[in-house]
């Protein structure tokens, strides 16, 4: 019995295992096969023809070519119209010209050839000498060379005033030089062994005095002007990045400072040490360069002057355009060849007074019509560097000084993005001037000067406003 129960047994077991090897054969099987078979390729992915990035450029819908034979305003029809925006209440009154850019012909005006202040429309006649005298492309360098002792690094100013005291940053105007990596750049280039090494600075670049004798004290305690010097972290603003307040009274030695402080931190770790104190001198002529920043380029400097209005940059600018021009770097040498370059450019120079490059000096006289007709030199000059000025011009609503005015809901709306023009204001002065292309697609050519204002400057301020945004939406046929 017990050996017939074993064989029973056994007989179920094989049983049982003959069922579970059926499915696990038939699983098995397409493994084997598998083995000796080429997989399909696996197809590839496909890309909606609509998310591909396009091979060409098409065309703008809306911006075209100004056509030479679209039509001119009608004088009496924009005079008339002009006239009513130019109204004010109280003290003070306009004066103005528009112009048509390919012609020339006057299509307004309004006591165009009255002298007065400019205010900073100055900086139309100072961005145009900078680039008739300087290539647009050249860079500004600020440079180390070694002294008459091994022991002596000399900073030479080459006219950059938008330095920066950190690192430099190719993707800016305004530090695109700083003075870490001056500072960094000199300490890979020097002898430990030399040590300790004294820090000199040579900023005689420029010359004759730093304070023009036409600005007005006030505008000096109120940083709109500070000393010139051809060396500054960003135009010599004691707080670095900003755009008002306080300026130092000497910036080159501050920028100095900070040059050697940043020398004096990366060569600790090397155990160098550097003399307290930066002491003016005049570079070797046979002065041995170590390092070098450089600025961006100059046309890039020019737009930055006219989109902030930076006093500072444009007198330093002028300054290097009357170098370049064979003047002394002074404010004497930088005014006659701004005179040079208008009459060069054929702008009526009679009775024209320049006194500064930046407009803040209540000597200088400058007309309407005298402004209006740089404006003009410029659009129809083929000089490339000439021509570029235009293009650093404010857009109405958009960028720089014109950046807040021209709102969308407000009186001056039409203009905006269309009205490319240069600010200016003072106390009893705001003007306007520069270019816009009529509703029929016509360049005109604009300068409008409110003067004699008595607390009602932001009024006439808006009026002229008003009168530009006018012109880029009136045919006035």
């Amino acid at each position: 019995m017990l050996r017939s129960a074993r064989v029973i047994t056994a007989a179920l077991l094989v049983a049982v295992f003959a069922i579970l090897a059926v499915p696990l054969g038939f699983a098995a099987v397409p493994s084997v096969i598998g083995a000796f078979e080429v997989p399909e390729p696996t197809p590839e992915p496909t890309t909606d023809p609509r998310q591909l990035p396009p091979s060409t450029l098409t065309p703008p819908a809306h911006v075209t070519a100004l056509d030479p034979a679209a039509p001119q305003p009608t004088s009496d029809l924009l005079a008339a119209a002009l006239d009513a925006e130019l109204s004010l209440d109280g003290p003070g009154g306009f004066s103005g010209v528009v112009l048509d850019a390919e012609s020339g012909d006057v299509l307004f005006d309004r006591d165009s050839d009255k002298l007065q202040l400019p205010a900073s429309n100055q900086k139309l006649l100072t961005a145009a000498t900078v680039l008739a005298k300087i290539d647009p492309n050249r860079r500004l360098e600020t440079t180390v060379v070694g002294g008459e002792q091994a022991s002596e690094l000399v900073l030479v100013a080459g006219g950059d005033v938008l330095l920066s005291a950190g690192r430099s940053d190719p993707g800016t105007v305004v530090g695109r030089a700083g003075l870490q990596t001056l500072a960094e750049e000199t300490l890979a280039a020097v002898d430990p062994a030399d040590a300790p090494f004294s820090i000199l600075l040579d900023d005689t670049l420029f010359v004759g005095p730093t304070l023009n004798a036409g600005w007005l004290p006030g505008d000096v305690a109120t940083g709109e002007i500070a000393p010139i010097f051809p060396l500054a972290i960003n135009s010599s603003w004691v707080t670095e990045g900003a755009s008002q307040g306080a300026r130092t009274p000497d910036a080159a030695l501050d920028a100095a400072t900070v040059f050697s402080d940043a020398f004096a931190a990366a060569g600790s770790e090397l155990g160098i040490e550097v003399t307290a104190g930066v002491i003016r001198s005049q570079a070797p002529d046979d002065g041995v360069q170590l390092a070098a920043v450089e600025s961006a380029t100059v046309a890039e400097q020019v737009e930055h002057l006219l989109l902030t209005s930076d006093n500072y940059l444009a007198e330093s600018l002028a300054r290097l355009a009357a170098r370049a021009a064979g003047q002394p770097a002074s404010f004497g040498g930088a005014t006659d060849t701004m005179v040079s370059v208008m009459n060069q450019l054929g702008v009526a120079t009679e009775g024209l007074v320049v006194s500064d490059a930046a407009g803040l000096s209540p000597r200088n006289a400058v007309s309407p019509a005298q402004l209006a007709a740089v404006v003009r030199a410029l659009a129809v000059s083929e000089d490339q560097g000439l021509a570029s000025v235009l293009a650093g011009l404010p857009i109405a609503g958009l960028s720089g000084t014109l950046q807040d005015r021209y709102e969308p809901q407000g009186p001056a709306a039409d203009g905006a993005g269309l009205v490319r023009a240069k600010t200016g204001t003072l106390n009893a002065v705001t003007a306007l001037s520069g270019y816009v292309v009529t509703a029929d697609g016509r360049l005109l050519v604009f300068s409008l000067i409110a003067g004699g204002l008595e607390g009602n400057t932001l009024a006439a301020r808006t009026a002229i406003d008003q009168a530009a945004a006018l012109l880029a939406a009136c045919g006035c046929r």
